[in-house]
């Protein structure tokens, strides 16, 4: 059977790659969960799921759906990785369980309790000089500022070359498009990121005691090799970055647009985890990933042949009104566990206790210090073939 034989599969000509998507993807998202729980996407041929089931599904059996074959549009069975492969993101069990492995251990919830006090210092730090400047963006001087200014140091990199980060991240969720202008113009020009990113992933780099050299010191004891150790620190280079940054910048944006849910916010700061996961599961940042058949599959009655790439709505299963109710509000007393804004089962975001954690003390430091949000000015949009996220946030805020 060819890729496009079964007839109870919907074919739609969506290109969820295209910069009119990006600006606005919840229509079309509407439209894909409509058409049935698989469809089938003409423009690049790759099967889709946007049910919250379906999504739910694929992400929970990585026998059947792999990610060894790369997470993006490209098949590494059919054609050489833009760079050498991720041996968290883009491996399957039983490789994947031992790196995992170490990566659970040096970034475990005790680690994150230690860390918690430095974070959540540097978040009120952070909100006391925003609330000198009184108005600023969002996005430049508090999502990105915040997290580059604790998680490097927490990973144990040097103060210089420290730009290449942000670029870095970027650059890798662009790769995992189809070969269209954004992932062109991030590989071409990727070559001063990359140099910096593998540079800085050496043992000798590394500050002593931080998160990146207790990675290293896995090599000491033969859980990893030394040549394993480089490459699981670049994928913390990533995943604990851009997450943060924009699972930050969106509850920030939730928060000025929604001004009541602020409010509740400033009423009981236990809310402020709450209030970052609600913004994750509502904005989504990271909002698509593919994985491969490794076999012949039924799936929600639709037969999908083996070696066939299935691309992931992440966002859309996040607003599923099959799993959520009123899933278009922003609504931060909703119990949000379950959503998929970090994946789900075996290849989790590795990056997601930092991201809670930054996420968290921020959302309780404007809670205590800040009275209101407001924007004062129009949002510019980041374009990003799997990121969503924003470039520009105008704002002004009123001490509390």
């Amino acid at each position: 059977m060819t890729a496009t034989d079964d007839a109870s599969v919907p074919h739609l000509d969506v290109d969820p790659f295209a910069l009119e998507f990006f600006a606005d993807p919840f229509p079309t998202h509407e439209r894909l969960r409509e058409a049935g729980p698989v469809v089938y996407l003409d423009k690049w041929n790759v099967y889709g799921v946007a049910r919250y089931a379906e999504v739910y599904a694929v992400l929970n059996d990585p026998a059947t759906f792999c990610s060894s074959r790369g997470v993006g549009l490209s098949d590494f069975s059919k054609e050489k990785p833009w760079r050498p492969p991720s041996l968290i993101l883009e491996a399957d069990p039983p490789a994947h369980t031992r790196t995992r492995t170490v990566l659970s251990s040096v970034l475990s919830a005790t680690v994150m309790k230690q860390l918690r006090g430095r974070f959540a210092a540097a978040a009120e730090a952070c909100v006391d000089a925003l609330l000198d400047k009184r108005r600023f963006d969002a996005i430049e001087d508090l999502a990105e500022a915040y997290p580059l200014s604790i998680f490097p140091d927490a990973l144990g990199l040097k103060p210089e070359g420290r730009e290449h980060l942000l670029p870095y991240a970027s650059l890798v969720f662009n790769a995992f498009g189809p070969p269209n202008e954004l992932r062109k113009q991030a590989i071409e020009r990727s070559a001063p990121h990359q140099d910096y990113i593998a540079e800085q992933c050496q043992r000798d780099n590394l500050t002593p005691g931080g998160i990146g050299a207790c990675i290293h010191a896995h090599v000491d004891s033969g859980a990893i090799t030394a040549t394993e150790a480089p490459l699981l620190v670049r994928s913390l280079l990533s995943a604990g970055l851009d997450t943060t940054v924009n699972g930050i910048g969106a509850a920030v944006y939730c928060l000025a647009r929604f001004p009541d849910q602020f409010e509740k916010l400033r009423n009981d700061p236990t809310l402020a985890r709450n209030a970052f996961e609600e913004a994750v599961r509502f904005e989504s940042p990271v909002q698509t990933f593919f994985r491969t058949t490794t076999r012949d599959v039924e799936l929600s009655g639709a037969s999908i042949p083996e070696g066939e790439k299935v691309l992931m709505f992440l966002a859309a299963a996040n607003r599923d009104p099959r799993r959520w109710e009123a899933p278009d509000s922003y609504d931060i007393t909703r119990r949000t566990s379950g959503h998929v804004g970090y994946g789900s089962g075996i290849h989790m975001c590795v990056g997601q206790l930092v991201a809670r954690l930054e996420g968290e003390v921020m959302m309780a430091a404007l809670a205590r210090r800040v009275a209101k949000i407001e924007m004062t000015g129009e949002p510019k949009r980041l374009f990003n073939n799997t990121l969503r996220g924003l470039e520009r946030l105008p704002v002004e805020i009123t001490p509390a």
